[in-house]
């Protein structure tokens, strides 16, 4: 039986970096596991979360709700703003509960926009996916700017390496996940 895995590029720019990191993992990961979707949230615009239900009945929350529903495991990728994660992409989340989460395998990476950051965003994260009860890997991923492209294409072989051995501690993940 083949596993859902919902990548979701947590940027609402339309050239954002972290398009690069998930193009990398997406290929990744769909050629070991065959089965998953794609959440691009400069696509997939949402409104502001402010509680209401009636929010919860629009096509695009409702269809956010059923992808990640669906999901057995996600791979998470954000750029750092302001030493956390994209106010899209928290915003996505408040949308979500521990029923969509709990006990999922996460895989977590971050795009930095200048120098060495992304790790703050990491952590930021990694708290946000704690209250959705989520199993978040202990690996993670920060993508330098200097490594991606004019064309917004991952270049450097070190780390495509590090983010494929990040894509195969998922899928084990999800292997031990059958088996329990």
């Amino acid at each position: 039986m083949s596993k859902n895995v919902l990548f979701i590029s947590g940027s609402p720019r339309a050239g954002a970096n972290t398009k690069a990191v998930v193009n990398v993992v997406y290929r990744l990961l769909r050629d070991k596991q065959g089965n998953s979707q794609l959440l691009d949230l400069h696509h997939h615009v949402l409104p502001l979360f402010n509680g209401d239900p009636a929010q919860q009945e629009l096509d695009c929350v409702t269809q956010l709700r059923k992808l990640a529903q669906e999901a057995d495991a996600f791979f998470i990728v954000t750029p750092e703003y302001h030493n956390g994660i994209s106010g899209a992409l928290k915003n996505a989340l408040d949308f979500l509960n521990g029923d969509h989460f709990k006990g999922k395998p996460v895989a977590i990476a971050a795009a930095a926009g200048g120098g060495k950051g992304g790790i703050n965003a990491l952590n930021n994260l990694r708290i946000v996916l704690r209250g959705l009860q989520a199993n978040v890997l202990p690996a993670q991923f920060v993508a330098d700017p200097g490594h991606i492209d004019q064309h917004g294409i991952y270049i450097d072989e070190s780390g495509v390496q590090t983010l494929q051995a990040l894509v195969l501690d998922l899928a084990s993940a999800l292997q031990t996940e059958a088996r329990v």
